[in-house]
Parts: structure tokens; sequence; C-alpha cells
């Protein structure tokens, strides 16, 4: 028999080709070297320091010979404010009245605000301190824009210098300008009635007049920070007012404290209190009509809560308050 021939069964079939399985060899991560840590820089000689601070110095006196600086509509003049008035202020504020900050972080970030204070001392110390406190204690370290009374700008030396740290007339006009500009505004409502207050009315909010600056904040639509200043009544307390002599000099009043003027000018010497400013929560104003400004009645009842709000944190402060010197 011959041999059987074995015919495969798909030998007409094209053979189909299977692809291999290939696994992927990941590729090597090239190797990154760690940048090399910057070298330390040189230690300032302490001679640098001072060489630094006197050439800073000769430029700022040589900018102010020659008038190469800037000041505002109102006369403000931001680097003098800066490198002269607020370091001349700083050692009263740090270590003489040691002045205890609360609250910083209501007081926006940016855009115009109405800082809204109560007023004591005799001497108007507690605004040039609330300068101070909201300059150096907030984050975008903000300059404060007081309203200050005609008689500030009345007298030749004090009025060049508040003009340049940018206090201005307190006016409705100029406080709508500089808050739609943008600017921290500060005003104290209670004016010579509460400044020249007799000490044992301390701590008792005077009226805080027609509501004026409820009015002008309706207007530009910025909100309303209370502040309360404890320690200030205290650091000239005023037992009598010389009422003849304060017409004579053309002044609200001439204050008689236990120091002044038996002591001469020495007795002019405010005590050294401690003192706390404490900001509370803003109250809005965008929210109201266009028109509202010119309603009477809110404007009462806006002003009545701002005077309640800063009354009510006044008497917490007080009773938190260990000692009038510590």
């Amino acid at each position: 028999m011959a041999d059987a021939k074995v015919i495969p069964f798909d030998e007409d079939r094209p053979r189909r080709r299977i692809p291999r399985r290939v696994r992927a060899v990941p590729a090597a991560e090239p190797v990154v070297e760690p940048p090399a840590a910057p070298e330390p820089a040189p230690a300032a000689a302490p001679g640098d320091s001072w060489d630094r601070r006197i050439a800073g110095g000769l430029a700022f006196l040589r900018r102010r010979v020659t008038g190469d600086y800037e000041v505002d509509d109102f006369g403000y003049d931001k680097e003098l404010t800066d490198q002269v008035l607020m370091s001349l202020m700083r050692p009263l504020y740090d270590k003489y009245f040691r002045v205890e900050v609360k609250g910083i972080e209501n007081i926006p970030a940016e855009g115009g605000a109405l800082i809204v204070a109560n007023h004591s001392g005799t001497l108007p110390l507690d605004g040039l301190m609330l300068q101070v406190a909201v300059h150096d204690h907030h984050p975008a370290e903000r300059h404060l824009r007081l309203l200050a009374a005609d008689l500030v700008f009345m007298l030749p030396v004090v009025n060049e210098l508040a003009r340049k740290a940018g206090h201005t007339l307190a006016c409705a006009e100029d406080a709508q300008r500089l808050l739609e500009a943008g600017e921290l505004v500060g005003v104290m409502p209670e004016g010579f009635k509460g400044i020249g207050k007799p000490f044992g009315d301390r701590y008792k909010l005077q009226r805080f007049g027609r509501g004026g600056f409820v009015s002008t904040a309706l207007r530009a639509g910025t909100p309303i920070v209370p502040c309360s200043i404890v320690g200030a009544e205290e650091i000239y307390p005023m037992v009598g007012n010389a009422k003849t002599l304060a017409r004579l000099l053309g002044v609200p009043y001439f204050p008689i404290t236990p120091t002044f003027p038996w002591l001469g000018p020495l007795g002019a010497l405010p005590l050294p209190t401690k003192w706390t400013i404490q900001f509370g929560e803003p109250i809005p104003t965008d929210g109201y009509a266009a028109e509202a400004a010119e309603d009477p009645m809110l404007m009462f009842n806006l002003t009545d809560q701002v005077r309640e709000q800063i009354q009510h944190t006044l008497y917490k402060l007080l009773v938190q308050r260990r000692s009038v010197f510590f």
C-alpha cells in the first residue's frame, strides 16, 4: 500500500500572523541633579548698616531740599509721615502708653472705610495713637486720614504738620472724596465735648452730633468700623476748667489737672497709662439706596447703633482692665 498523504485542513487558508505581545520596558527616568544650595550671603558688617542709614538719610534730605517729593491735594506727605512723623510717635506708642490693639482684622485690606472712635484725654493724643495703631498693626500697613477740627488748622506749626500727616478738615466734602478714593478715614464725632469733658464723666460718650459721618459713609458706600479706646481718659485728669481764661485765649476750654498748671511745663507731661484700642465689626452701608443719605431716621438709627457699640465695648474693656497703668 502506498503511503497515505496527510493533507492538512487549513492548507488553503492564509496563515494569520499572531502578533507577539511585547512588554514595554519603561524608559529610565533622567537623573535630575538637585539644585545647588545658594551660598549664604555674607553677614553685613555693622558699619554697612550705618552706611545705608546715612545714605538713606542724605537722600531723604536731598529730596526735601530740592522739592523732589509728592503731596496729594490735601497736602499729605507720605514719605515725611512714614520716615519722620511715625518714627517720632512710636516711642510714645510702644514704650510710654504700651498700646494693645485688638480686632485689626475688622479693617478692610483695601478700599475706603470710615473708622469712628471715642475721643478723650484733654489733648488729642488718642487720634495720633490711633493713626500709628492702624499703620503698624494692619497687614497692609494702611494709613489713616483723620478729620480734624478747625482749631487744628488755625495753629501755625500744628497746621502744617497736620496736613503733612494726612489730616484734613472735618467736612463732609473732604471726607467723601477720601472715601471714594479708597482711603481709610478716621472721625471722632464727640469733638471737643469728648476731650474736654471732666474726669468724673470719663468713658461716658458724649453726643455724636447730627450723624454727618453716617451720611458721608452712605454716600460713599463704605463700611463704618466702630473703634473703642481705653486709657486716654486718664492721661490728663481734668478736674476743672478755667472758662474765662479759655475765652481770652480763644480755645474751647482751659484744663486744670492735678499737675497743670501747678507744675508748669512738667505738668503738661501725660501720665503713662496703659492703652487698649479695639476695632469692632464693620457696619456695611453699600446695601442702602442712593437716597438713604437723606433719610434722617435711618441716619439717627445708624448713628445710635455705632455709638452703642462703642460704648458697650468701652465698658467691656474697662471690666477686663487690671489697672490704669498696667
